[in-house]
Parts: C-alpha cells; sequence; structure tokens
C-alpha cells in the first residue's frame, strides 16, 4: 500500500478519522492541564577548611584545601536527602521535591542544592531554606563531637538560589505522547473499518443463475413432433441459414430429405443403375 492509497482510504473513512483526531486533540488539551509545569532552583556552596588550619596561609581559607573536605561534603549531601531532614525543611514550610549532591566535574567540595515544585514563588523560598539548613547540619555534626570553634569546617555560598527555571522536558514528552497514541489509535480505526468493508464486499454470495427451461408443448401438439423439431441436423445437411424452415405437417413429424448423393449413380455400370434410373444398353 503506497501513500496514495493510505491517503484515499482516509478521505474515503474520513467519518472515523475525524473523530478520532477530535479526541487527540481533547486527549493533549487534558494532558496539558493535568501535568503542570514544574521549576526548578538551585544554588552552589563550598566547603572550606577551618580558621586553625589557614594560619599558614594568612587565613586564606581557599588557599587551603584538604581531600577531607570532599568526603564531609558527601556525608552532609547524604544527611541533607534523608527523610529525617525532608521533615524537618517541610516543617518549615519548605515544599517541593529536594536534592543535595556534589557538583558535575568538581575540582573540590563543591555542593548543588536544588529545589523542584509547580510553585515559582514557594521554589525560590524553599531554596535559600535549603542552603541555610544545609550550614546548621554542618555545624552540629562538628558539634555532637565537640570540635573546638576555630576548628570547625566552614561552609560559604558560591552561587545563591537561582531564579526557578520553567522544566518543560517532562510536560512536553507526556504531551508528544498523548499525540501520537490518539493519531495512531485513529488511524488504525479508520483501516480496521476498510478492511471490514472490504472483505464483506468480497464475501457477499453471488445471485444464482436462473434455470433453463425448455418451453411447455403447446395444447394438442405431439410430443414426439416437438422432439423431432428439436434435434440438430444431420452433419451432411445443409445449415440452418441456407435451408428455409419446414413447416410441419399435422399430425406426423418432420423427417429430414435424403441427402442428394443417395440419389446419384444408384448403380454402377456393370449391372446397376445409373443417375438417369434405366440400366444400360
Amino acid at each position: 500500500m503506497d501513500l496514495a492509497e493510505i491517503f484515499r482510504v482516509m478521505r474515503r473513512r474520513w467519518y472515523v478519522l475525524l473523530p478520532g483526531l477530535l479526541l487527540t486533540a481533547c486527549l493533549t488539551v487534558a494532558v496539558a492541564l493535568v501535568v503542570p509545569v514544574t521549576y526548578q532552583s538551585q544554588s552552589t556552596v563550598v566547603l572550606l577548611n577551618s580558621q586553625k588550619a589557614t594560619v599558614a596561609y594568612d587565613g586564606n581559607p581557599f588557599l587551603s584545601t584538604q581531600t577531607s573536605l570532599t568526603g564531609m561534603a558527601d556525608s552532609l549531601a547524604r544527611n541533607l536527602d534523608s527523610d529525617v531532614s525532608v521533615r524537618e525543611l517541610k516543617s518549615r514550610g519548605a515544599t517541593g521535591t529536594f536534592e543535595a549532591k556534589l557538583a558535575d566535574n568538581a575540582q573540590g567540595p563543591l555542593m548543588w542544592l536544588t529545589v523542584t515544585g509547580t510553585d515559582k514563588a514557594a521554589v525560590l523560598a524553599s531554596d535559600r531554606m535549603l542552603t541555610a539548613y544545609a550550614k546548621e547540619r554542618l555545624e552540629q555534626f562538628q558539634k555532637q563531637q565537640s570540635v573546638a570553634p576555630k576548628a570547625m569546617i566552614r561552609m560559604t555560598t558560591i552561587v545563591p538560589p537561582q531564579n526557578p527555571m520553567a522544566q518543560t522536558k517532562t510536560r512536553l514528552e507526556y504531551l508528544v505522547m498523548a499525540g501520537c497514541l490518539g493519531l495512531v489509535l485513529s488511524l488504525v480505526a479508520t483501516f480496521y473499518v476498510e478492511a471490514r468493508r472490504r472483505s464483506r464486499t468480497v464475501t457477499q454470495p453471488e445471485e444464482p443463475a436462473q434455470p433453463v427451461t425448455s418451453p411447455e408443448p403447446a395444447a394438442g401438439e405431439p410430443v414426439a413432433e416437438q422432439t423431432m423439431a428439436l434435434r440438430p441436423p444431420p452433419s451432411w445437411s445443409r445449415s440452418a441459414e441456407d435451408r428455409p424452415a419446414a413447416e410441419p405437417r399435422a399430425g406426423r413429424p418432420i423427417m429430414a430429405a435424403a441427402p442428394a448423393a443417395e440419389q446419384l449413380d444408384e448403380e454402377s455400370p456393370h449391372g446397376q443403375r445409373s443417375h438417369t434410373g434405366q440400366r444400360p444398353l
């Protein structure tokens, strides 16, 4: 089946295709209303060495980095993703989903703090709460270990919480899936109706042929005479077109004329009759 045939079928079964396309449009609009637009805000923080460890660098924490800070950043990210931290943030009024992890391709103890939600203003406020809560948790860990204030690891914000950006990828994927599904179902229904109509046309029984009946004999006419009249002439006789039709005699069947060859040369010269009917002298 080529494209021309497909378009002919679609045009012929438009009463099936058109409602399917309308339902597809309604399904797409419903998905657009059900699946809301999501927004995402992200901030970047970094762990810094303690004041005691930066004395040799005149108190500059960016000149003193240790591999242990990266391990501490990973531990803090796992704690922020736990259910306890999520419940704490919810109790403070934060909404949406939270995610804390090490920054991709980071050269140090950098962390990404991300909040995702459907309310743009609430997402930004929640990201600020998450950033402040991460700093509090870092201090709590060290206080639980009785770390001196000058030896505590510090945290500073490198990128503050950004304005929420709309995340349309997931929503667009759902819209495309709904549209493709509706279009495929509409085409399947169209070609299914076409196939049913064609099969019904092919399997429709033909009209039975009318039996050929011989004419009934006329009243008072013998059946034998009709049988002789309907019998085909012999092969040696003339054709029906060259020979005029003979009128049947009343009460006697029509007999074929004797062939001309029988009237010729009834007897040979040796004691037989000639075609004139007399013996030769």
